[in-house]
């Protein structure tokens, strides 16, 4: 078995994969191998030697996806995905981006700038009382504003919630909005389709549930975005040619949304990690980690002290809690003295959500399908090693 753990010979608790994953063998392999390579025939040899694999990235992403290769971008993260489809909207002042109370913070921070730059408007539906957006809300909020944007985070970084992107993106089909979706969380975590959500672009990052190297990530979007001309606000000679002394013509696919300068060992990488994860399943992926966040919530639920803070009809495998007694600093230095792997989410990671929960601070817990029922038991036992 390709290492599906990373345990065998460590005694490390890895439960910080909604930050970043432990990658397969295959993916050190990939980097490695071509970091040689380059050592050997130099950089851009490397490059054209490697061309049929440097473009399999592009195959296995659509695959991921549903998705063709011409709607497929490489970038440097998630966050730099979702800026580069920012930076192709022409923005107006009045434009309204239309998103929810559940958002990354620096989508949030990406939307003030706009509105600071420009003078967009940003309009937040609110939730349903359960947990998650209210999709009766998002659909008013359509017919109300008729915005320019609909961007919608799939799983929030502080929050085990799911949010209906599907539904959404049918309101937004209906009427004609741009759709974007942060799937930094979901993707590599639960099946993602282009198709079934609807949406115009769809970033994410290699880092997290996909097990890939940092500073990898990708962009999708769709045929109406290439067709209707949306492009990077500021192109270079990868994402278009230039064709005489005043004129340039943009590239017709989704590289357009790339630059010319691109790590090539983290191209390969991802695409290392992409196939393992396809390799394995990602219904089967996605139903192992369920199973271990389950048994985690129904564990700290058990502590006396202690909230769970997942909200939403349906939950993933990010895990949050909260204990009053517990102070941020010293719950860490528990969980690293018993070389657990965990994470703080503080409030400025979730303004909206933590201050609507009443807590300043939750403790991420988010498994993958190589951690044990042991590993989800050892990390509540830190939790709950106090006395009241």
């Amino acid at each position: 078995m390709d290492n599906l753990s990373k345990k065998a010979d460590s005694a490390i608790i890895h439960l910080n994969n909604a930050g970043a994953s432990l990658p397969p063998a295959s993916v050190l392999k990939a980097m490695t191998d071509y970091l040689t390579l380059e050592t050997e025939i130099g950089g851009y040899e490397a490059a054209d030697l490697k061309t049929a694999e440097i473009r399999r990235f592009y195959t296995s992403t659509a695959r991921l996806l549903n998705a063709k290769p011409e709607n497929i971008a490489f970038c440097g993260s998630a966050t730099d995905a979702f800026s580069r489809a920012l930076s192709s909207i022409v923005w107006k002042p009045g434009d309204v981006v239309l998103t929810t109370e559940n958002d990354y913070a620096s989508n949030q921070i990406a939307f003030l700038a706009l509105q600071k730059r420009y003078g967009i408007s940003l309009v937040r539906a609110k939730d349903i009382p359960a947990g998650g957006v209210d999709v009766e809300d998002m659909a008013r909020l359509i017919q109300q504003h008729h915005p320019r944007l609909v961007a919608v985070t799939h799983v929030p970084t502080n929050s085990g919630l799911i949010q209906p992107v599907e539904a959404i993106g049918r309101l937004c089909r209906a009427e004609g909005c741009l759709y974007l979706v942060d799937a930094c969380q979901s993707a590599g975590q639960m099946p993602l389709d282009v198709q079934e959500i609807g949406c115009d672009f769809l970033s994410a990052t290699l880092r997290k549930y996909l097990r890939g190297p940092r500073g990898a990530g990708f962009l999708y979007a769709s045929d109406r975005v290439l067709k209707d001309g949306y492009e990077l606000a500021i192109p270079d000679m990868r994402a278009a040619t230039w064709t005489s002394a005043d004129e340039y013509v943009t590239q017709p696919g989704a590289q357009r949304f790339e630059y010319w300068e691109m790590p090539i060992a983290l191209v390969l990488g991802s695409t290392a990690a992409i196939d393992h994860a396809l390799e394995r399943g990602l219904p089967q992926i996605h139903q192992r980690i369920n199973h271990l966040s389950d048994l985690c919530r129904n564990l700290l639920q058990e502590i006396p002290g202690v909230a769970v803070l997942d909200k939403g009809e349906h939950l993933c495998g990010i895990v949050t809690a909260h204990a009053a007694h517990w102070e941020p600093a010293s719950l860490m230095a528990a969980l690293k003295a018993q070389r657990i792997n965990c994470r703080i989410s503080p409030l400025v990671a979730a303004q909206i959500d933590f201050r609507k929960k009443g807590v300043e601070w939750a403790l991420r817990i988010s498994p993958h399908e190589y951690n044990t029922e042991v590993e989800i038991l050892k990390a509540v036992e830190v939790f709950g090693s106090y006395e009241l």
